[in-house]
């Protein structure tokens, strides 16, 4: 199954709702306006509005701001088909878009267009900006996307009030469209009205970026570094994971941040950013699980049967468990804990990227497992993954080997090595740039074996007969040439004095990681707090984040 996202979706969203808010659990959420009025899956509409409002709404009577949310459906092929919600203040009403593109900022910014048409009662006006773009071409996926809204200048007809002559439509083109088409439609725009505005679909083929990244984002926020290590490892380990707080906003973005640490790889058990009321007893399901609960559902949870649960409450930032997971990861990531303090109150790509490296050392080493023979599909050798690193990584990997995401990992990696697929992802670069010498010199015999293969081999790659041979013989040898380029770098580097990539190897010492953390967290926490306009909720200053208790959850060197 590997990745939960679709591919190719047929449109950019599939149905629109807008979910009255129900007086008490007795009753159920009413839809009062729907887009498009047929829609393919009718057995989907009765359960939306369940999940438009995930909380006890008897508890729960108001909200002092607007709150944007998202859950998660799963369709037969096992393909996540996401809602992008839009909560009013006060809870009279739900706006809700289904789609199948992971368009987190993207939609909640649309949602909140349809929300100022709603509320100038431009009931026209959105019909026609909804027709517009669920008729829209869906981009090709991974290629950004530009969405413009503009008030456009026409001819005033006889018949007409010349004193409004502006008509707001709806521009939708790729990148490369926009630069090529902005300048007649700029034209057409009325000097002394509204700004235009415009949107870029998400590039999957980058790390998500703070502070362009809103799930990356509030998590940073909202969690400290020894949880977000916590919550790592119990993911690594496939735990039954349950994140609670009391703003589904937060709520949702930490639980989608929490999925993305473990890139290239995907949580492949129960994923609900939100769960329902309906839905309590799916906290007592004896499989893994990531879900997340509204605060005020979570006295219902704790009264049933829970076992072995982790459970992170972010309004608190506490963490319970009944394991010692963080314990278990090898010291070869002992450098994660100080680049997650160093780069958490920073801009860009330092978080994401932090974790890149650490899912690079522990599973990068899985290329010196591939087998090939002649006539034969590339293989994976357990036996010889198992082998790989120190002690504490080998203990390591026997239980990662077993890991519902490792195992869909591999054979995801293989699927496309011997379909002559590219796979050149972020996590092979980053696992090239790690390479040690035992590594590089790994590689270099598997690519000396593959030329081994005799005449039979190297003519299949001549003549393209054989693109799962042709693939693995050029990944292989371009991924050698990467790893010798940058060994020598970091010899000419390392020369001449200079160490720019301090975590470069495989291993780590903590001489390597070691560093005054302390003396710089105070100004660091102050940047965090001030430094990003999502923490700026809707109009209101966000509380400030609480001071983390005292616990043994540190990351422990040795």
């Amino acid at each position: 199954m590997g990745s939960r996202i679709r591919e190719n979706p047929q449109k950019i969203f599939d149905l629109f709702v807008e979910a009255g808010c129900p007086t008490s659990e007795e009753y159920d959420s009413q839809v009062l306006r729907q887009f498009p009025l047929e829609f393919d899956d009718q057995e989907t509409i009765p359960m939306l509005p369940k999940f438009c409002f995930p909380f006890d709404i008897e508890r729960v009577k108001e909200s002092p701001a607007v709150q944007h949310f998202t859950f998660a459906l799963t369709d037969l092929e096992g393909k996540q088909r996401f809602g992008f919600c839009r909560l009013a203040k006060g809870f009279r009403s739900c706006l809700c878009i289904l789609s199948y593109l992971p368009w987190f900022e993207v939609f909640y910014k649309i949602l909140n267009n349809i929300a100022d048409h709603l509320a100038k009662e431009q009931f026209t006006e959105l019909d026609e900006f909804l027709s517009m773009l669920y008729l829209h071409a869906v981009p090709k996926f991974n290629s950004p996307v530009s969405l413009e809204f503009v008030s456009i200048l026409r001819p005033v007809k006889a018949q007409e009030d010349p004193q409004d002559p502006k008509v707001t439509k709806l521009k939708i083109a790729t990148r490369k469209d926009r630069n090529t088409q902005h300048q007649d439609w700029s034209q057409d725009l009325d000097p002394g009205s509204a700004s235009a505005s415009y949107f870029i679909g998400p590039d999957h083929s980058k790390l998500p970026t703070i502070p362009e990244s809103r799930n990356l984002t509030e998590f940073v926020v909202a969690v400290d570094v020894s949880n977000m290590l916590w919550l790592y490892a119990s993911l690594l380990h496939e735990r039954r994971i349950l994140l609670t707080s009391s703003k589904l906003s937060t709520l949702t973005a930490c639980v989608q941040a929490s999925a993305a640490m473990l890139y290239p790889m995907h949580w492949q058990h129960i994923y609900i950013p939100a769960l329902p009321a309906h839905l309590l007893d799916y906290c007592c399901a004896p499989m893994p699980y990531l879900i997340g609960v509204h605060t005020s559902l979570m006295e219902r949870v704790r009264g049933k049967a829970l076992e072995d649960v982790v459970i992170l409450n972010i309004d608190s930032n506490t963490l319970e468990s009944p394991f010692q997971d963080l314990d278990s990861l090898p010291s070869d990531v002992s450098f994660l804990k100080y680049q997650l303090k160093k780069q958490s109150a920073t801009t860009g790509d330092g978080v994401a990227r932090a974790f890149l490296r650490a899912q690079a050392l522990l599973f990068g080493s899985y290329r010196q497992a591939l087998v090939y023979e002649p006539g034969q599909p590339v293989s994976f050798c357990q036996e010889t993954f198992l082998k790989h690193g120190s002690s504490s990584m080998q203990s390591f990997l026997q239980r990662a080997a077993h890991l519902q995401l490792f195992k869909q990992f591999i054979d995801d990696r293989l699927e496309k090595l011997n379909a002559g697929e590219d796979f050149s992802d972020l996590f092979e670069q980053e696992t090239s740039r790690s390479l040690s010498p035992g590594n590089l010199h790994s590689y270099q015999l598997w690519v000396k074996n593959l030329k081994k293969g005799g005449g039979a081999l190297i003519s299949s790659v001549k003549n393209k007969a054989n693109p799962a041979v042709r693939s693995a013989y050029q990944y292989a040898k371009v991924q050698a040439k990467m790893g010798l380029k940058n060994m020598r770098s970091h010899r000419a580097e390392k020369d001449s004095g200079m160490d720019p990539h301090p975590l470069g190897g495989s291993f780590l010492s903590c001489e390597q990681i070691s560093s005054p953390i302390q003396a710089t967290r105070n100004s660091q926490s102050e940047s965090l707090q001030s430094r990003l306009p999502i923490t700026q909720h809707f109009g209101k200053s966000r509380p400030r984040r609480p001071q983390r208790q005292s616990s043994s959850s540190d990351l422990q060197t040795h």
